[in-house]
């Protein structure tokens, strides 16, 4: 017979946890994410959303949902202005409140994410991952994650990928559950939003390649 904890570690099991949660935060929230997706509306206009290809279980491909926070800016160019230039106000509250990540609850509902687990990256760090830290796709990417209560993007990229891995070996009920009270505790403080001197991450380029501060 499993115990608790290993009966848990079966996928089905963890699908169950996400919807129990998920759907009850989802009919709690929506208020807020309707003044939020107002205050979009309103401040800077449409699209609301934000949409990107992003890697899932075992790499597979899905689109990610969330709260658009820059505008589409350019330089004379048509270049888009780097992520910092293009960060409004309202979008930096919003990432610093996490009311961005909110819509990402649509895709746990459709089985592409899960309440907590590695965060989902960009699809070009796929060719870019050692074969350690490619096992971070080895579970559902999740709204919230080891990393992200252990430093966020205060973090350097192989400090995020290594505590990534220790949870793709370690998940648990327990484990889920501490993370999310954490995450809770984290976002009321307001902890980790930013890289030093940085309102965004800096670009991942490889184990080799620059590494955030």
């Amino acid at each position: 017979m499993l115990s608790p904890q290993r009966a848990y570690r079966v996928p089905l099991r963890k699908r169950l946890f996400d919807l129990v949660l998920g759907v009850p935060i989802l009919v709690i929230l929506s208020p807020v994410m309707a003044v939020t997706a107002l205050a979009i509306w309103l401040l800077e206009g449409r699209p609301i959303f934000f949409r990107q290809p992003r890697p899932g279980l075992g790499g597979k491909i899905f689109t990610v949902i969330k709260f658009r926070t820059m505008r589409s800016e350019s330089d004379p160019n048509g270049q888009l202005l780097p992520d910092s230039a293009r960060l409004s106000r309202l979008g930096r509250l919003l990432r610093a409140t996490s009311l961005d990540e909110l819509p990402e609850l649509w895709n746990i509902l459709r089985g592409e994410m899960s309440l907590v687990g590695p965060r989902p990256l960009l699809v070009v760090y796929l060719e870019r991952y050692s074969p350690a830290q490619a096992r971070r796709h080895n579970v559902l990417p999740g709204m919230t994650g080891w990393a992200q209560v252990n430093g966020r993007n205060a973090l350097s990229w192989d400090e995020k990928f290594r505590l990534d891995v220790w949870y793709v070996d370690h998940w648990s009920l327990r484990l889920d559950l501490k993370i999310l009270w954490l995450t809770i505790w984290k976002v009321l403080k307001r902890e980790g939003i930013n890289q030093s001197g940085s309102d965004t991450a800096e670009e991942f380029m490889g184990p080799a390649g620059p590494r955030a501060k």
